[in-house]
């Protein structure tokens, strides 16, 4: 293992932009970063040697027993050259979930963030295209939102239905 290795993975980063470290899950490291610095943990991690975007996902805590916020997004971060791996998380409420995009640092967020976009309906700033992924633009909803019915709203009866020869 290198010395770079060996030094914890966050390099102080929950402290210097107001977030929190958790304890290693499994030897990840991991930290929470406030919704509104972001950005700038992003340029720090990238600067420290994260160059890879690994992924990027949401989880919906509605209801969660002890949850103190709606949505955690969670950034999966590695730097290639030593082999370091951070999870970043970060927290956002209704009505309006909204954060930085990641796409301006690591290109790699683009298709990420639209997935998050269009599945739980958190909105990323500065994000170069953010639309629908998986579902077509008429579906209004975000169903992997824990208050999304099992059942769907009925959106799907009202798709337009396209033929070979619409595409």
């Amino acid at each position: 293992m290198s010395a770079a290795a060996a030094t914890p993975a966050h390099h102080g980063v929950a402290e210097r932009f107001g977030g929190t470290r958790q304890p290693p899950f499994r030897g990840q490291e991991r930290v929470d970063i406030p919704a509104d610095r972001v950005g700038e943990a992003f340029c720090f991690l990238r600067d420290d040697g994260y160059d890879l975007l690994v992924d990027v996902t949401c989880v919906d805590y509605l209801e969660y027993r002890g949850a103190k916020h709606r949505y955690g997004l969670v950034y999966l971060l590695a730097a290639t050259a030593d082999n370091r791996r951070l999870t970043v998380r970060v927290f956002l409420d209704d009505p309006a979930p909204t954060v930085a995009s990641a796409a301006p640092v690591w290109p790699a967020a683009n298709w990420l963030e639209r997935e998050v976009w269009d599945m739980f309906g958190i909105r990323f700033e500065g994000h170069p295209d953010l639309r629908r992924l998986l579902l077509p633009e008429v579906f209004t909803a975000h169903p992997l939102r824990k208050d999304y019915p099992l059942q769907g709203r009925g959106e799907r009866h009202n798709f337009p239905i396209l033929t070979r020869d619409d595409g």
